[in-house]
């Protein structure tokens, strides 16, 4: 596919930054479309979204087309001189689809169908509902390939349905037969012994329907892997009509950050650029957290290559149970902080906020009340900021560090009767993030068979599945002079979710020089004290309030850095480090408080020699981002705060940021900032 690369993917806009929203125009009389194209060129708007949801229009009954329009929307916006997204709207078919074909409605793990009258009504097995994706996806690719509007293209929404229905079922079976080849392997793999679940035919291979007590988690994990293939393979499928009218355009689709439902490492191989959805929730101070986490995770997703926020809520969304609404200024930094992490496009959902259905709460850049808001003025000033910052469009910035995660790892490692469900992958994630993300420290989210060497250290908070090439790569990666720091319950288990026997880690213990016999989940907190001056907690009172691990020390040259104070564990190791070849591996065998936690953090970090931007670390609400020469300083807070950034010869400079106060420096003036 020989597609021509205008900053962020082939067919931009133009060699600037996206800036733009869904736009809906088939909720509002036609008479308001040429005062919606206004509107967006007063916020500075250059891409929409368009079609996601028009299924039903586009297609009143079947095989009755109504393009006209939809012809006439997308000529609107090429006069207003505005690019389109142009959606395949096959997240919600439309009711006469189900009415027709039920097979295409999804089934739950109970049994129960799940009706049309909302959206995702479909099941990803149902050869119906493939066949009626692939001829509208078909009509669009035909009609609208050529039109000068277009800019990408945008495979159905926010992938995610699962069924258990029979026809699944059948599509599992195959699935099984791909990845095992034969019963047996099925059986093997899945450990069938256990509970005289042994299969002598495929057709007694059904989905994990409702049981009456604890499922097969190897089972389990099959079919959240095949679930996920099946979303994927409706992606490719749509992209493949796509791409048959159309060499010139790319095609992506939105995905969700850390969605359990899909694994976003395979679907972003298939895209033609990484393009996410996340929404800050207003609510929870520490959501801003998260989300640069997350747009972390969609840089690691598309190779350190920009990406695009495909959707993100000017304000309050309604499907929370509180919808608190953003302070002013939020809105500007929240777009800023996913800008300055390496989005080369920030869009909203929606332009023209809903008068009726189910997101009629929702908010959007032009609300309820009209373009004379305070919402609408923030998002026209954004608008008119993302067009000074349009050089930035296309650049990358390097992370030194990576975090690794893996979905399958994050599936297996929450299965059910594990020993303890407060230890969580996500919790553990931004546990071992948040002391980076303090320090202005660049941060990649990359898979676990991702080449590390371009990284200095490499951070597994809680990846439960390695396997043996990813622990021979991690081996080789510490020999020759890199740093990992492993978390608890790190190598526990194997691709197909089954442990491994003797002392865990067992396929890290080497590199590790430390083993343990048993996981301890903690009914009250224990002591912790740090032996190391390396990784000094700093603080007089620290403990593991949840989770520790037997440990055994048996590197010759291990050392101890923190030690159990207390309970059965008393004096045995809690934290370790051992070096390996020219590099490092350190493990933590307990969950640590945040404060011990951020300080053995950074003093890996200094192990592997990353100069640290901020060494004092920033006030709890700021975010230092540096993104090709520009340093970005947000305050995701609602007080005023000031950023004292270190200089060289030992200067500071200090910089107020005013509430949800954002400042762009254009350069790295007389300052030390990597």
């Amino acid at each position: 596919m020989n597609k021509q690369r205008l900053g962020l993917a082939p067919s931009m806009p133009s060699d600037g930054l996206l800036f733009g929203a869904d736009y809906n125009p088939e909720q509002w009389p036609r008479e308001s479309w040429p005062e919606d194209i206004r509107l967006m060129q007063e916020a500075g708007i250059n891409l929409v979204t368009v079609g996601v949801f028009s299924w039903a229009q586009l297609e009143p009954a079947e095989g009755q087309w109504n393009f006209a329009w939809l012809d006439e929307v997308l000529d609107l916006l090429h006069a207003g001189g505005i690019r389109v997204s142009l959606a395949t709207p096959t997240a919600s078919p439309p009711p006469w689809l189900g009415k027709k074909y039920p097979r295409t409605l999804p089934t739950d793990a109970h049994g129960h169908t799940l009706w049309y009258g909302s959206r995702n009504q479909f099941n990803p097995s149902s050869t119906q509902y493939r066949a009626a994706a692939a001829r509208i996806t078909e009509q669009l690719a035909a009609r609208y390939s050529d039109h000068p509007a277009l800019a990408m293209w945008h495979v159905g929404n926010e992938l995610g349905q699962i069924s258990y229905d029979d026809e699944t079922a059948c599509a599992f079976r195959r699935w099984l037969m791909d990845r095992h080849t034969s019963l047996e392997r099925v059986n093997a793999a899945w450990g069938t012994t256990f509970w005289s679940q042994q299969y002598s035919t495929w057709e007694e291979i059904l989905p994990p329907r409702s049981a009456p007590y604890i499922g097969n988690p190897s089972q389990e994990l099959d079919f959240k892997r095949f679930t996920s293939d099946q979303l994927i393979s409706l992606y490719r499928a749509e992209r493949d009509i796509i791409t048959r009218h159309d060499t010139v355009h790319p095609v992506t689709t939105n995905m969700m950050g850390f969605f359990p439902g899909l694994d976003y490492f395979k679907l972003a191989k298939e895209t033609d650029f990484v393009a996410n959805d996340w929404y800050t929730d207003p609510g929870d101070r520490q959501s801003w957290q998260l989300g640069s986490l997350t747009h972390d995770l969609c840089r690691g997703l598309a190779g350190g290559t920009p990406w695009l926020l495909m959707e993100s809520a000017t304000s309050a969304v309604n499907w929370r149970p509180h919808n608190v609404a953003k302070d002013p200024g939020a809105l500007r930094v929240d777009a800023l902080s996913a800008v300055a992490r390496g989005a080369d496009g920030v869009c909203f959902f929606q332009f023209r906020q809903s008068a009726f259905g189910a997101e009629r709460f929702h908010s959007a850049v032009v609300p309820l009340a009209g373009a004379e808001t305070r919402v609408f003025r923030e998002a026209a000033a954004l608008g008119a900021e993302m067009a000074q910052l349009g050089a930035l469009a296309g650049t990358t910035s390097q992370a030194k560090i990576a975090i690794l995660f893996d979905w399958s790892s994050w599936w297996a490692a929450e299965s059910a009767a594990r020993p303890s469900s407060r230890l969580k992958v996500m919790d553990q994630l931004l546990a071992y993030y948040q002391p980076l993300l303090r320090h202005g420290l660049s941060v990649e989210v990359v898979h676990p068979d991702s080449a590390l060497k371009r990284f200095d250290l490499v951070l597994l908070p809680n990846l439960f599945i390695v396997g043996q090439e990813q622990a021979t790569a991690l081996e080789h990666y510490v020999a020759d002079g890199g740093h990992i720091l492993v978390g608890p319950f790190s190598a526990v288990a194997d691709e197909e979710a089954k442990l491994a026997t003797g002392r865990f880690p067992k396929i890290l213990s080497n590199v590790l020089g430390v083993s343990g016999e048993e996981w301890l989940p903690l009914a009250e907190p224990v002591p912790l004290v740090f032996t190391s001056p390396d990784a000094d907690a700093g603080v007089p009172d620290t403990h593991a309030t949840l989770w520790s691990e037997d440990l055994e020390v048996h590197g010759a040259h291990t050392r101890t850095l923190a030690c159990f104070a207390g309970g059965r564990l008393a004096g045995q190791a809690a934290v370790t480090a051992n070096p390996w070849g020219a590099g490092e591996a350190w493990y933590v065998g307990a969950d640590l408080p945040a404060p011990a936690l951020a300080s053995l953090v950074i003093s890996a970090v200094t192990a592997a020699g990353i100069e640290i931007p901020v060494p004092q670390g920033l006030p709890d609400d700021v975010e230092a981002v540096e993104r090709a020469g520009k340093l970005f300083l947000l305050n995701h807070g609602p007080a005023t705060c000031s950023v004292d950034m270190p200089g060289n010869h030992g200067t500071t400079t200090s910089i107020t940021l005013p509430p949800y106060g954002a400042t762009v420096l254009s350069q790295k003036t007389n300052r030390v900032f990597s």
